[in-house]
């Protein structure tokens, strides 16, 4: 395992004007109403030499359907997770051992309905809500609950 590398990846923390973020059920797991890891942040893998900060912005129209947001705050430091053993050379195409991420808060500047989770052909997500920031860490997948708890933590001050 620790001979893969970390697949390069963004994510974004999207901020409404109510300080809430939006969070997206993954299409795979349409019956997780509760269950964690059936709701996640937006993020994906970024091109070769591509700016992160490009990156999630290019994340955030294919995977929610709308580019009608802004960069406030950038986290400092790369967050990385593994994945558990059964998923290694399963998930990521089987050529990562997990992923090494930028993660960004980003403030909507659209409405409700700029939100098109229909526009893709195979979307990754079929249901999106806005969702308090503290509720995220109980959303994630047991091994990305460590990178939910700290960006909960670390972009506290812009949620409600």
């Amino acid at each position: 395992m620790t001979d893969l590398p970390y697949r390069p990846n963004v994510g974004a923390l999207l901020f409404n004007a109510e300080g809430l973020i939006l969070v997206a059920r993954r299409a795979d797991m349409p019956n997780a109403e509760g269950a964690p890891g059936g709701w996640q942040l937006p993020q994906g893998g970024m091109d070769e030499g591509e700016d992160p900060r490009i990156a999630v912005l290019r994340e955030l129209e294919e995977e929610i359907g709308t580019s009608r947001a802004e960069i406030i705050e950038e986290h400092p430091e790369w967050l990385t997770y593994d994945l558990p053993q059964e998923l290694i050379g399963v998930a990521l195409r089987g050529q990562y051992r997990g992923q090494r991420q930028k993660w960004f808060a980003l403030r909507f500047t659209g409405q409700d309905g700029d939100i098109r989770l229909d526009l893709d052909p195979h979307p990754e997500f079929d249901a999106w809500r806005w969702a308090r920031l503290a509720e995220l860490p109980a959303m994630a997948v047991a091994f990305k609950r460590e990178i939910y708890e700290r960006l909960a933590r670390d972009f506290a001050h812009l949620a409600a």
